[in-house]
């Protein structure tokens, strides 16, 4: 993708996403996607009413299986099993979270949470088997913005969660990118009302809670939003690891912009008008980062260790060896085979090429100054 191009986009600068596929809206009861809907006035594009109607569909039957669901768990939800403390994913979009996830799930002593329990929160325990066999259908090969396999099955963003459980979430703004603010709300958590903060906290607590009904291995979230929310984490899970990942910024701009364009494009309401496009992904690196910085002054040592997406990709197992020594996970050399393995495999992976703009790039190297020189990142040459 050119980055000072006009164009929108269209069909063709993404992976197929067929009408009947889902959005992650289809899995929010009631309550929770009409309190969205009505916050955005119902402004909703004409060409996205069956979309409306879809998901209002949807969400009746959610309300309603998840009173089933919590009338059926109620003891477990009530007693769960404990689990040790989450390791968190942290790191910008585009920077290579899905990879380090699915890499590190590759260690069976540990569980995430799959596309379905994402989409699904309020009732998959009582769902999950039988409607993601008889919808396996409608999910398509591939992620909408790269070459990543989608599936009910896949590991998944928590946030995904969070938002369809009605907790804030800079993700609302998704599905209405012209009428929510063009900021990150949410994103930093020091920037919302006590209330607000805590149901975030009981919000995020529920989901681990029934995510360990259902596996009461140690879990493991990956969220970018969770960059900068580290210390709000560490309290609320004592003995929580983050590990880190980061990314050529001059990479992740281009990428993650792309990444917007292609979820509004999917999953809006609305038709995308992008006028706000580049200085939303500025603002979500520059408070993301802000707060991490800040954070980390908080964690103790052994609790955060940093990873470079081209160490990663150069040399996966060598880069896995020393996240597990510096958070000390153990276990390393039990599933190092199935590292080696997974290295094989990626041998093949091609990623998007992006050209660049000497203006963005300009501005990059302006704004993030800070992270590229903590990193080691070089400017481009541009022509």
């Amino acid at each position: 993708m050119n980055t000072p191009t006009k164009q929108k986009p269209s069909n063709k600068d993404f992976h197929s996403y067929p009408w009947w596929s889902p959005r992650f809206w289809h899995g929010m009861p009631m309550r929770v996607w009409f309190d969205l809907v009505r916050q955005n006035h119902w402004n909703i594009a004409p060409s996205r009413l069956g979309l409306l109607g879809t998901i209002s569909l949807a969400s009746c039957f959610n309300s309603i299986a998840e009173s089933l669901c919590k009338a059926r768990f109620r003891k477990q939800l009530k007693s769960p099993p404990e689990t040790d403390p989450p390791i968190f994913i942290i790191g910008h979009w585009r920077s290579g979270t899905t990879l380090l996830h699915e890499i590190l799930m590759l260690d069976d002593r540990f569980c995430c949470p799959s596309t379905y329990q994402c989409f699904a929160p309020s009732h998959f325990l009582l769902t999950e088997t039988f409607l993601t066999t008889a919808l396996a259908w409608i999910m398509p090969s591939k992620r909408p913005m790269d070459n990543v396999a989608a599936g009910w099955h896949r590991p998944q963003e928590d946030e995904f969660a969070l938002v369809n459980m009605g907790a804030p979430s800079p993700y609302r703004r998704m599905a209405f990118p012209n009428t929510m603010p063009a900021e990150p709300t949410a994103l930093d958590l020091k920037t919302l009302s006590v209330d607000e903060a805590e149901q975030w906290k009981s919000v995020l607590r529920r989901f681990i809670t029934t995510l360990a009904i259902r596996d009461a291995r140690r879990p493991i979230l990956k969220s970018p939003t969770h960059t900068a929310r580290m210390a709000t984490l560490a309290k609320m899970f004592p003995g929580a690891r983050f590990l880190h990942i980061v990314r050529d910024p001059f990479i992740v701009f281009p990428s993650t912009k792309r990444l917007w364009n292609s979820l509004h494009h999917v999953q809006a309401m609305q038709i995308d008008s992008e006028s706000n496009a580049e200085e939303y992904v500025f603002k979500c690196f520059d408070t993301m980062y802000s707060a991490f910085q800040r954070d980390r002054a908080e964690l103790k040592d052994g609790q955060l260790h940093e990873i470079q997406y081209e160490e990663l990709v150069a040399d996966p197992v060598s880069s896995m060896e020393k996240a597990y020594e510096k958070l000390k996970l153990g276990g390393f050399e039990k599933v190092r085979p199935a590292f080696e393995k997974q290295a094989e495999s990626m041998k093949g992976y091609t990623t998007n090429t992006y050209h660049h703009d000497p203006r963005i790039v300009s501005e990059i190297a302006k704004r993030w100054q800070p992270f590229i020189q903590r990193y080691g990142y070089e400017q481009p040459t541009t022509e």
